[in-house]
């Protein structure tokens, strides 16, 4: 954090547009505010640790001169109804007013949540938010309104066609109530008024909440959107002559629950006759299928309303299957798994974890779901009380991954050994392999998303298939351990190694003199020029097409996509290039220098329009003093010294400064350099080891 800020507020053309500080984590914000001048914006405080900890973040937030972002948290989670989003958001505001904490200042972000998710509950979020929005803005005189609009549209990722109408049409409704600033790419929002009729009505029917039927609507709608026939799919009933296995898969894909009883018990029956269980219905077709649902909602094929029907139909073959089940038990059995859930302490998102919890609540797991901010203490309690078959984690803050390596850590203090399952937006594989599985004996699994849990469980609960899974998950684990453990960091080279290979200079190789030395500028460089320098390899990954310029275009994979690309990217440079859309400047400067110990001391001559007073070190006399940390009215020098040139790749290059401005000329000379980068070159060096320097003015 503090050296990127520091980097940029050497950009002048950065420097000047306001910055926005985001971090979980306190402590980084406060690091980041000490390296922003002028007024930033923190991203987030909020009530979720109480008045206490929410008031002395605001008072150092007022110290430093910043806006804040309030999100609508409190001490028992999010505000998800109008009546919290208004509740919490005007407690804050009072509590803030009443420090003295300007309400210009405060920008309210009273939580967009994704609709037409396919769980009733989220049915009326579009309009708590809205409608909170407007009451809020009569309570709460001159705050602001912000909100993450992708939030809203999630139930469709994949489908951008239906994401960015969703999105424009939430505007259309939310700014006049009060709404005035949104995290949404305005490049991709739609005018209102081009959108489909068709679907921006099916759009503000969800949005709006004003037809029960909504959702549906536009899952059917949002097909044809995506270049898929949704009549010819319908009508492609042959799907009913395939074998039981591929009819169940395309059931539960499609969310069709219409053949799903007679389909579960004609592949029972087909199993019975083989000797077989009733369960291995579940943990045969049934988690096949549902394992092909995690992988296209996983790619942005399916939607999340799409999972939650799916599961609806996994929970209806269960249902069926469930008192042949329990025939089978003796009065010892246990039934089909009860977990534990709950979002870790300091964290107060819940959407996810709420969604994870229905889809198991379909497929015949009891959730005994503990809500947010819950301490390890409460979590471990739980379950011994429960006689839980495993304990599932979840949190999207990255203080989170550290409760949950915490969590881990007591349950293997307290000797347990049911499964971990670890789940949320920050979680990932690898930072389970490293951190979290390491401190607990017992089975620990990341879980991807909410489609995933179902077969993760039901594994983890199965006298078949639960010993194998673990033991590959514990290999997989161990294998990111050890190729990770193979990444060590160079070793350094230290400052006298350093200085020991420093660059020897061979005076026989000496350039001559510049014919134009001093200052040069560039008003108009030619683009075409500048084309040629392009470095095309980040461009690429910028797209998420992973390979380097120009074997990209030719690779496998994705040549075909990257070639597209970079003949969209050359049509629009000729664009540019052609109609003048940029005009690029720059400034150049060629100045005597030599080596001073390690530092690298640059002469300012006579000649030059930075000049005056003979051939003198930068700023007048010939034995300036040399500054490490220059104060303003300093031209600073930031040069890669020669005695760094070590063995060692990793040598570090050092900054110097040189002397004080003193003499008029300099000043006036310096106008022409305020807020543009100067290029120096050593020309007393040879040619080979020219020194990049770049100088920039404080004055």
């Amino acid at each position: 954090m503090t050296t990127f800020l520091k980097r940029i507020a050497a950009e002048p053309d950065i420097a000047r547009v306001p910055v926005m500080i985001d971090s979980s984590k306190w402590s980084v914000i406060e690091a980041g505010l000490k390296c922003v001048s002028g007024k930033p914006v923190v991203n987030s405080i909020s009530m979720k640790e109480g008045e206490e900890a929410f008031l002395h973040h605001a008072r150092l937030c007022m110290a430093y001169g910043a806006a804040v972002v309030v999100m609508a948290f409190d001490e028992t989670g999010q505000a998800d109804t109008k009546e919290r989003k208004v509740s919490i958001c005007k407690r804050a505001y009072d509590l803030l007013v009443g420090i003295g904490f300007p309400p210009e200042d405060i920008i309210f972000d009273p939580n967009i949540f994704a609709v037409a998710t396919g769980i009733e509950e989220h049915n009326n979020y579009g309009v708590d938010f809205i409608e909170a929005v407007k009451e809020l803005r009569l309570l709460c005189p001159h705050a602001h309104y912000s909100g993450g609009l992708s939030n809203l549209s999630f139930s469709f990722r994949g489908n951008e066609p239906v994401r960015r109408a969703m999105h424009s049409i939430f505007l259309y409704h939310a700014i006049p109530a009060g709404l005035d600033m949104a995290i949404v790419n305005a490049g991709q929002l739609d005018v209102y008024d081009t959108i489909d009729p068709e679907l921006r009505t099916a759009c503000e029917d969800v949005i709006l909440n004003r037809d029960p039927d909504a959702t549906e609507r536009l899952i059917a709608l949002a097909e044809r959107y995506k270049g898929t026939d949704a009549a010819q799919e319908k009508a492609a009933a042959e799907w009913r002559g395939w074998s039981v296995e591929r009819r169940i898969e395309h059931a539960l894909v499609k969310g069709i629950d219409l053949h799903v009883v007679e389909d579960t018990e004609e592949a029972r029956l087909a199993i019975k006759e083989r000797g077989g269980r009733p369960i291995e219905v579940i943990e045969g077709p049934l988690m096949d299928g549902m394992n092909v649902v995690g992988d296209l909602f996983g790619s942005g094929k399916m939607f999340l309303p799409q999972v939650v029907k799916s599961a609806r139909v996994m929970k209806k073959a269960v249902a069926h299957l469930f008192p042949y089940i329990e025939a089978e038990k003796d009065e010892n059995s246990k039934g089909k798994g009860r977990i534990i859930m709950a979002t870790v302490k300091g964290d107060v998102h819940d959407i996810g974890k709420n969604i994870v919890g229905v889809v198991l609540q379909c497929n015949g797991f009891e959730v005994v779901d503990l809500g947010v901010m819950v301490p390890w203490q409460e979590i471990l309690k739980a379950a011994v009380e429960n006689d839980a078959d495993m304990i599932g984690l979840s949190g999207l803050i990255t203080p989170s991954l550290d409760e949950m390596v915490t969590v881990a850590e007591e349950m293997q203090r307290a000797g347990m050994t049911m499964p971990l399952l670890i789940g949320g937006a920050t979680t990932s594989k690898t930072h389970t392999a490293l951190r979290i599985e390491p401190a607990y004996a017992g089975p620990t699994v990341h879980v991807l998303d909410a489609s995933r849990a179902v077969g993760v469980a039901s594994t983890l609960v199965s006298d078949t298939l639960a010993e194998k899974f673990v033991a590959d998950t514990r290999a997989d684990y161990g294998h990111i351990r050890d190729a990770r453990a193979g990444k060590t960091a160079k070793p350094l080279a230290t400052l006298e190694e350093a200085r020991a290979n420093a660059f020897e200079i061979d005076e026989s190789l000496k350039p001559a003199a510049p014919l134009q030395p001093g200052v040069h500028v560039y008003d108009d460089w030619d683009l075409a020029d500048l084309r040629n320098y392009i470095d095309w390899t980040p461009f690429f990954r910028a797209w998420e097409l992973h390979g380097v310029y120009p074997g990209i275009l030719t690779d496998p994979v994705v040549g075909e996509s990257a070639t597209n690309l970079f003949n969209d990217a050359q049509a629009m440079l000729d664009k540019i290039i052609s109609e003048k859309w940029l005009r690029a400047r720059g400034v150049a400067g060629l100045w005597p220098c030599a080596r001073e110990g390690d530092d690298v001391v640059v002469y300012v001559q006579k000649s030059s329009p930075l000049g005056g007073g003979g051939s003198t070190a930068a700023g007048g006399g010939t034995n300036p003093p040399h500054h490490r940390h220059p104060p303003r009215g300093r031209i600073t020098i930031i040069s890669a010294s020669p005695s760094c040139a070590s063995k060692s790749p990793n040598a570090r290059a050092r900054p110097i400064c040189a002397s004080p401005i003193s003499s008029a000329p300099m000043a006036t000379g310096l106008a022409a350099l305020r807020s543009r980068p100067v290029m120096a070159l050593a020309p007393s060096w040879p040619s080979s080891r020219r020194i990049s320097t770049i100088i920039r003015t404080s004055c």
